[in-house]
């Protein structure tokens, strides 16, 4: 590895461990009940890791009796971690699959089974809206698999999907909360969206959802998208509105983000600057058309190369791919393809783009690859190799460009998500 990666890989690292539940999740643990139980109820990328630090926090730390603690995590695959008395599901992310499916009705048949003296724990992490797949009344697993990867594929932003997703569940939009109800319900997040919107993260499965299914029905009509009919039969059903503000499932809220993606690029951007290099740091919630942002983020570091500064141009945020091709890719690899095709060998610039729980698109197996590094000498090198970037990039097949070169980052699970992670190193 060259030192220019390492150094990138470095600062990615850090965003990384200033998200993970051992770091952000024990001194937001609530008491456990005086007398009732403690149930976990965890899903996303994180859950597994989650279900460690919430075990040794209760049973070592506090020395809570195992009989009083019950859960379940579900997380993706390769995602998992042993949990002692809680079970932890492994299931499929981004397209739900059937061990998803028998993972939420264990979560939902827990949550029905509170009474007012136990409190529910839930944590959710980026990967929930997946994890937890419990379609309304008279949807298919399958239905909800094809509806799943059309809106993947439509190019539409998380927001957009949730809504969907939220309006064909039985466990999203707040429904976990009013089917936990009367028991005390505390949720503990870990933020992967722009905005931190806690209806957003995980689909909210246990706040007031204010999106209606009109807004639902809208976003399939607005990306044309070709959905299955008992899809399009649930969307036009009352029944399946979610629960709104002023709902009694949420009379006694107790919702904490434990870790978002600005805190941590903060931690980074300090990092970066220890180092002796400047930083501008676009944000957090970027999103975006991968390879659009990439062509504006390349006008960026041909400003500061001309300047001659020496900077790292930091960002986070959801982008978004819109599926042309037939190639294997995800949005950090695109977004990476782009703006090495934008610099064109560009000299003393680098870069890396990767999603924080180190798989980006792809089929979902845990080692497909987070992201990929570009240099001044990838244009080159992939041309020597009979390699066009923009044939790559039209048949969105980034991951295919870089595997020839040896520079995808495949740096594993990383048990905890905040969204994407993307820094170009700017030297001269």
């Amino acid at each position: 590895m060259s030192p220019t990666r390492d150094l990138l890989m470095r600062f990615y690292e850090a965003a990384v461990a200033a998200a993970h539940p051992a770091t952000c999740l024990p001194p937001e643990l609530p008491p456990p009940p005086p007398d009732g139980r403690l149930i976990v109820l965890a899903a996303g990328k994180a859950a597994g890791a989650s279900v460690e630090a919430v075990e040794a926090h209760y049973l070592d730390r506090l020395g809570l009796p195992a009989a009083r603690l019950a859960g379940v995590a579900v997380t993706r695959h390769g995602h998992g971690r042993p949990g002692r008395v809680i079970e932890v599901v492994e299931a499929g992310h981004p397209v739900p699959d059937a061990a998803g499916l028998a993972g939420a009705e264990k979560t939902l048949q827990l949550a029905d089974s509170a009474g007012p003296d136990d409190l529910v724990l839930v944590l959710v992490s980026g990967g929930a809206s997946a994890n937890w797949i419990a379609p309304a009344e008279g949807i298919t697993l399958a239905a909800k698999q094809a509806v799943t990867r059309a809106l993947l594929r439509c190019g539409a932003n998380i927001g957009e999907i949730n809504t969907v997703r939220k309006h064909l569940s039985r466990l999203k939009g707040g429904r976990l909360a009013a089917r936990a109800h009367p028991a005390r319900v505390v949720t503990l997040s870990i933020s992967d969206v722009p905005g931190d919107d806690p209806s957003v993260i995980g689909s909210g499965p246990t706040v007031p959802d204010p999106s209606t299914l009109a807004d639902a029905r809208a976003i399939v009509v607005r990306y044309g998208l070709e959905i299955p009919d008992e899809i399009r039969q649930a969307l036009e059903n009352p029944a399946n509105e979610s629960p709104k503000p002023g709902d009694p499932a949420f009379a006694d809220l107790d919702y904490r983000i434990v870790a978002r993606p600005q805190a941590a690029f903060e931690q980074v951007e300090a990092k970066i600057r220890a180092s002796g290099l400047d930083c501008l740091l676009l944000g957090d919630r970027l999103e975006g058309e991968a390879r659009t942002v990439a062509a504006q983020h390349a006008a960026i570091a041909k400003e500061f190369a001309a300047q001659g500064r020496r900077a790292v141009i930091l960002s986070g945020g959801e982008l978004t791919v819109t599926l042309r091709g037939k190639g294997r890719g995800g949005p950090n690899q695109e977004y990476v393809l782009a703006l090495a095709a934008a610099l064109d060998g560009m000299p003393g610039v680098a870069a890396i783009a990767a999603d924080t729980d180190g798989i980006d698109g792809g089929g979902g197996k845990a080692d497909d690859p987070a992201g990929a590094y570009v240099d001044e000498t990838t244009v080159a090198r992939a041309r020597a190799l009979g390699l066009d970037p923009a044939a790559f990039l039209a048949d969105n097949d980034s991951t295919g460009f870089f595997e020839r070169l040896g520079d995808l980052l495949r740096p594993g699970p990383t048990c905890t998500n905040i969204n994407d992670f993307r820094a170009i190193l700017v030297e001269r």
